[in-house]
């Protein structure tokens, strides 16, 4: 029987990596199992920054936003930055990670992530590592699982925002833009949107035509309505055109970061609509504070479920939620592929059903 295990939490931060972290420690430990935390990723696992984790470690943490144990997205261990004769150059460590995992006494490892963790995942794996996979990313873009931890906080976050520019943007008679975060996926636009009464929601799904977004905002005026509210996915993009990168950041497993689409689609109406614009890109916030409920208990359920496949041999799996259920699936369904709105989604199809342009 497996006596000593692994977690980390690699990517991003989201609300609930604490909450599965907790449910890891509480779960193992009163099945006789202790758990050693790694610090700041995979790079902890390179740098042998391990600690111990019992119940007074993770007492309290619960609502807590972020990671206790920290995160990283730069230190892909299969092309890990060192210094060699003065100079920066990227090695394969990742032998170094399961000395250092083996000498620890860590016979399996949990990774709490999105695509490019479990990706990593997966590769140790097949070099013999037995590990299980967490699904973490507030975009809910994570092949063969229903929901993403993180994804319903974010959710909240932006459709929060959104009540708050409806007073606004009602009272200047301006169109309020507000960008979220989502990568390559529609997922919090269009569940923000749809939530927080947005007129307009573009995705990366459905390639929009600014002439479209017009006769919206103009039909409203029409009616009486001088304002409007646009949600922007950060990967959305013209019929015609590309998505807008802000920077590229080398070391990461995507280096592109999107950001600026609220400005371009501003920008394009100016001369379309009559109305002034505002523009308000939420950023990281979304990433921050505490969990809502509904990802308190899915981390709580995914987070015991990993310990569970770990004991049953379920190695070389993610736990994912299908439907009400708690499942494992192969590593190899959940990563290299994203999971986008489907065009007969029926989130989607409501969002039509009520009137919310697309641009298309």
């Amino acid at each position: 029987m497996i006596k000593r295990i692994g977690v980390l939490t690699g990517g991003g931060d989201c609300p609930g990596l604490n909450a599965v972290i907790r449910a890891v420690v509480k779960s193992a430990t009163l099945k006789g199992i202790e758990v050693i935390g790694i610090r700041d990723g995979f790079k902890g696992a390179v740098e042998q920054e391990f600690v111990k984790l019992g119940l007074q470690e993770v007492s309290g943490i619960l609502h807590r936003g972020g990671t206790i144990l920290g995160t990283s997205n730069r230190d892909n261990p299969f092309a890990y930055w060192v210094e060699e004769n003065g100079q920066k150059v990227q090695k394969d460590c990742s032998d170094r990670v399961l000395a250092n995992l083996a000498q620890q006494g860590i016979e399996a490892l949990i990774v709490i992530g999105g695509d490019g963790s479990l990706n990593i995942a997966l590769e140790l794996m097949q070099k013999g590592l037995k590990v299980v996979g967490v699904p973490k990313t507030i975009d809910n873009d994570l092949m063969a699982t229903d929901y993403t931890f993180g994804f319903q906080s974010a959710v909240d976050t932006a459709q929060d925002a959104l009540d708050k520019l409806h007073t606004t943007a009602e009272s200047h008679h301006r169109v309020m833009i507000l960008e979220v975060m989502g990568r390559y996926a529609g997922w919090i636009a269009l569940y923000a949107g749809l939530a927080g009464g947005a007129d307009v929601i573009l995705i990366p799904e459905i390639p929009y035509k600014i002439e479209k977004v017009a006769e919206a905002i103009n039909a409203r005026k029409e009616k009486g309505k001088k304002f409007s509210i646009i949600v922007a996915a950060e990967g959305a993009r013209p019929i015609d055109g590309e998505m807008v990168v802000k920077s590229r950041i080398e070391g990461r497993t995507d280096p592109i970061v999107l950001g600026g689409i609220g400005d371009k689609v501003a920008n394009d109406l100016v001369d379309l609509i009559g109305l002034e614009t505002r523009v308000t890109v939420l950023g990281h916030i979304q990433r921050g504070g505490s969990p809502n409920a509904f990802d308190r208990v899915l981390a709580t359920r995914y987070g015991t479920a990993a310990v569970d496949a770990v004991l049953n041999g379920e190695t070389g799996k993610m736990v994912a939620l299908h439907g009400t259920e708690i499942v494992t699936v192969p590593l190899e369904q959940a990563v290299n592929q994203l999971k986008k709105i489907p065009l007969d989604h029926p989130v989607l199809l409501a969002a039509k059903a009520v009137g919310l342009c697309f641009g298309d």
